[in-house]
């Protein structure tokens, strides 16, 4: 008997600790259900209710407690902060990016029986906002590129395939579209005047949908730096050059979101973080909105950035110890281009552009891609000691504005020219560079960038000879072998034929 009172004291401890533990573990969970469960009890009777409670709370179910300032106007006090300004101004026009690629994988057994391999989605995210009310979304170029399909979410959750209409690698921006009049347009700023030490507001989406929440959250902090220029991670083409540095928290997701000041005004786009942990360190970079606004209207326009160009040569890495610490040194100028019309020669140092002062080859090219095709241009440069001016016109990149002839399926090319020799560096005067290389023209084995200089010993000194060649042996057998200039090596490409 005594025995069995025992066990039945033990069985009851236990219940005891097993409700205590369950209370423990859902409190954090639930504190809020909990607390009103336990303090309401049983109901009262109506004379033993307490008097209402003059000092209570209103409920939080009140729309009048949970709803916020719509604008910037209706926020008073201490509670108008940068960061909260920049929210209420921001925030609406902030969207998440939900990307799905196809990625091809062999193994070694796929590689040794030549098969294709496995097929697998990968799935990406990124940030994006609204520049105005049509539908047109700026984001990073390495946030959409590749992807077979984009989604788009606002802040209230609604979900929009969108189209891309550009995205260039160079500047990493990118362009796509949504429904119009669905995401309201961000204010935009500038980024001409910004002040280092001035407040700045990273806004973005960094835990994807991690949360189970599509509005973008905000990280605040100052501007660290302007005029950063970074080496691009893995020999990336990328201009990571005159960047906006931060150190508002900037974390993976955030990618293509907007940088914003105190004002409220959007002022960069979020790109890229220096880490060592693959977290944010407090060195968060941004692309300046003057020049994303350029980028943008350009793929806008054209589908494509329009690459400008002076017609000149810059050198800025010389032993020459009586010269200026890279400032850049003109090597060559082109007869017939914009500075050599303007006046500009081989030795002459660039000092300025635009007001800009140039220390090296990067401010150079992204003075000129902030200014844009077809702007007008100030650059002070150094001559004899003497200082002088000149003002041109900036045209489009030779291979730009080239003549593209398609000689095969997929296989476009334009002829070399000296501007397009000096554009590109060739070691190579004449041949048919190779602009473009498509699906069809895979099993080619060209790259663009490729010169072809001659197709089964016969000299090819523009993309007319080469097109011409390939008519004519695709009337033959079909067999053809290239000699190409590739990169700093010249020789010949595996036969293969030609229909």
């Amino acid at each position: 008997m005594n025995e069995g009172n025992r066990v039945r004291r033990i069985l009851a401890s236990a219940a005891r600790v097993f409700v205590a533990a369950t209370v423990l573990i859902f409190a954090g969970l639930g504190v809020g259900a909990l607390v009103t469960t336990l303090g309401n009890g049983p109901p009262q009777p109506e004379e033993s209710r307490p008097a209402n409670n003059p000092f209570a709370r209103t409920s939080l179910a009140d729309p009048a407690r949970r709803s916020a300032p719509q604008s910037a106007a209706e926020i008073s006090g201490a509670r108008r902060t940068p960061t909260v300004i920049a929210a209420v101004r921001v925030l609406p026009s902030v969207v998440s990016l939900r990307t799905e690629r196809t990625v091809q994988s062999q193994d070694m057994f796929d590689r040794f029986f030549n098969r294709r391999g496995r097929s697998r989605v990968e799935a990406g995210l990124g940030s994006g906002f609204a520049i105005d009310d049509a539908g047109t979304i700026i984001t990073n170029a390495h946030v959409v590129s590749g992807a077979d399909r984009i989604e788009v979410v606002d802040r209230d959750g609604q979900r929009f395939e969108a189209e891309v209409v550009g995205f260039d690698e160079l500047t990493d921006l990118a362009v796509v579209r949504v429904p119009p009049g669905r995401v309201p347009a961000a204010p935009l700023g500038t980024s001409s005047n910004l002040l280092i030490g001035e407040p700045a507001v990273a806004l973005g989406n960094p835990s994807g949908y991690a949360l189970r929440n599509t509005e973008a959250t905000v990280t605040s902090g100052v501007v660290s730096g302007v005029g950063r220029d970074i080496q691009a991670a893995g020999g990336q083409e990328v201009l990571y050059a005159d960047m906006i540095q931060t150190d508002a928290s900037i974390n993976p997701g955030n990618s293509g979101g907007p940088l914003a000041n105190a004002d409220g005004d959007v002022i960069g786009v979020n790109s890229s973080i220096f880490s060592r942990s693959g977290g944010s360190e407090g060195m968060g970079f941004a692309i300046p909105i003057d020049r994303a606004l350029v980028v943008a209207s350009e793929l806008l326009q054209f589908g494509r950035v329009r690459r400008p160009w002076a017609g000149l040569q810059v050198l800025t890495d010389r032993p020459d110890p009586e010269s200026v610490f890279g400032r850049p040194l003109v090597v060559e100028v082109l007869d017939g281009t914009p500075a050599a019309d303007a006046g500009l020669r081989a030795g002459d140092e660039i000092v300025t552009l635009n007001g800009r002062v140039i220390n090296h080859d990067l401010d150079w090219q992204v003075g000129l891609v902030d200014a844009g095709v077809g702007s007008t241009v100030d650059v002070t440069f150094q001559r004899g000691g003497s200082e002088l001016q000149a003002r041109f016109r900036l045209d489009e990149v030779p291979t730009g504005r080239a003549e593209r002839i398609e000689v095969l399926a997929g296989l476009r090319l334009i002829t070399v020219t000296p501007q397009i020799q000096q554009e590109l560096n060739l070691r190579v005067d004449a041949g048919a560079l190779i602009a473009s290389v498509g699906e069809e023209a895979r099993g080619t084995r060209l790259r663009e960038g490729d010169v072809i200089l001659s197709i089964n010993r016969n000299e090819v000194r523009s993309a007319e000879d080469a097109g011409e060649l390939f008519e004519y042996y695709a009337s033959r057998d079909g067999s053809v072998q290239l000699y190409i200039a590739r990169g700093t090596e010249i020789g010949y490409l595996q036969p293969f034929r030609v229909r």
